[in-house]
């Protein structure tokens, strides 16, 4: 009996620095929250999320078009697509150990949903931060980087909609422009469009078909895919979530090396407005 007031303050001690080590919870509303309860902690790399149990509807009319604001895309996972060692396998995506701190997230993007006569839905990127340079680590080692965008994403659904619902599924193609600009200089000086022709130390080969690729550089557009699918509507606040997978291809260092593909899978959230 003495000691019961010992063990219950050492019971309270343990379950307050449990909760105090905890991690962070994963539905998140950043407006209640101040600088410095956000600074430092990786919150602002989080989408804000709804409830699981939110499985309503948003109805829309055929032939007008909607207006998908504060779109944040969360990505949880990497992959990258490698080269079988035995010529009878096949590539197969392997998963990667996230290299970036927590700026990875695109957010407060704007997207058109237009909706068609006959019940299709149409998405349309329109602009925000809809963009972030990636590097994940595979297990040999291989450092991969990427530009992980959205960039002009358009996405279809299929006919027959009449409200957005948790069977809605956009599925489209996407921009990915260079993960370097054309004024980026490599470690032998060579750029797009200032710098080298050639690398300093073979003025004399600097045309040889060898050294072509690495001599010449290019800031192609690459195109990437993305399945959008929702999962969680919330009718009152117009707020939609769920899950996304996209495909795109990684840096080719200024066209010097193939590129590998890249495969994403993460969160997204967004409220549905009418268009004003």
């Amino acid at each position: 009996m003495r000691y019961r007031a010992l063990i219950v303050a050492f019971l309270a001690l343990c379950f307050g620095i449990l909760t105090a080590c905890s991690d962070a919870p994963t539905t998140l509303n950043r407006d209640q929250l101040t600088y410095d309860e956000i600074l430092n902690t990786g919150l602002a790399n989080k989408c804000p999320q709804i409830s699981e149990y939110t499985r309503s509807s948003i109805p829309i009319e055929r032939g007008e078009t909607y207006l998908i604001s504060d779109l944040c895309l969360e990505p949880q996972e990497f992959f990258v697509k490698e080269e079988p060692v035995n010529k009878r396998q096949v590539a197969a995506f392997v998963p990667g150990k996230l290299l970036t701190r927590s700026t990875t997230s695109l957010e407060q993007i704007r997207a058109e949903l237009n909706v068609s006569t006959d019940g299709m839905l149409t998405f349309k990127e329109l602009d925000g931060i809809d963009f972030q340079p990636i590097t994940v680590l595979l297990p040999g080692g291989e450092e991969v980087p990427f530009f992980y965008t959205i960039k002009s994403f358009t996405g279809q659904t299929e006919p027959g909609f009449s409200s957005i619902n948790s069977s809605v599924d956009f599925e489209g193609t996407f921009k990915v422009p260079s993960y370097r600009g054309a004024g980026f200089l490599d470690p032998k000086g060579r750029g797009v469009v200032t710098g080298y022709d050639s690398a300093v130390a073979l003025p004399a080969g600097g045309d040889d078909t060898d050294y072509n690729r690495a001599n010449v550089k290019k800031t192609d557009m690459g195109k990437g895919t993305m399945s959008l699918q929702i999962t969680k509507v919330d009718s009152t606040t117009g707020e939609i979530a769920g899950v996304f997978e996209s495909e795109q291809p990684s840096d080719t260092d200024l066209g010097a090396r193939d590129a590998r593909e890249v495969k994403v899978r993460g969160i997204f959230y967004g409220r549905v407005e009418p268009r004003v």
